[in-house]
């Protein structure tokens, strides 16, 4: 079977403090270079409840719809009614290092740690080139986890694959 022959869609959700940039992208990026193969979530242990607004000039060019962008818990992903995700990947190191709630189905998870480009500091061009060096790190992380044959995988290649990929220095 081709990957194109597998009609499931992966749910990811890719975790952050604060919710507001990192996860963010991974978010949009990841659903959209994943078309329909791969559905990209984001959430945050204590999200600040806005979505920063160079996160929001980064993903302004893959057509992700801006109203889907929302800083949100991950609270909402441990609910009964929550989609059911495949994998959890964190992408800053306080949300790796916390306690996370008990995900239904036992999702693979991996850690892809990212600079926080929310606290660049310096003129806006400065934040924003600090926003597009991030961005254009999760885009490459997500591009290859996108492109892995994950349905010929087991449970464990999946996890050494995702943590290789997070381990990777871009």
């Amino acid at each position: 079977m081709t990957d194109q022959q597998n009609d499931k869609t992966y749910n990811v959700l890719f975790l952050c403090t604060g919710n507001s940039a990192r996860s963010i992208m991974a978010e949009a990026f990841l659903t959209t270079v994943g078309k329909g193969r791969f559905r990209g979530y984001s959430a945050g242990s204590h999200p600040g409840g806005t979505v920063n607004p160079f996160a929001i000039e980064q993903i302004a060019h893959t057509g992700y719809p801006a109203e889907n962008l929302r800083s949100k818990s991950w609270d909402e992903y441990a609910a009964p009614d929550a989609p059911q995700m495949d994998f959890i990947i964190t992408v800053c190191d306080n949300a790796a290092g916390e306690v996370c709630p008990i995900w239904p189905g036992h999702p693979v998870s991996a850690h892809w740690g990212f600079e926080d480009p929310a606290a660049a500091t310096g003129t806006d061009e400065e934040k924003r080139a600090v926003f597009s060096k991030i961005a254009k790190q999760i885009s490459v992380r997500v591009n290859l986890l996108s492109n892995l044959s994950i349905h010929l995988l087991e449970k464990s290649a999946i996890k050494r694959e995702m943590d290789a990929i997070g381990a990777n220095k871009f």
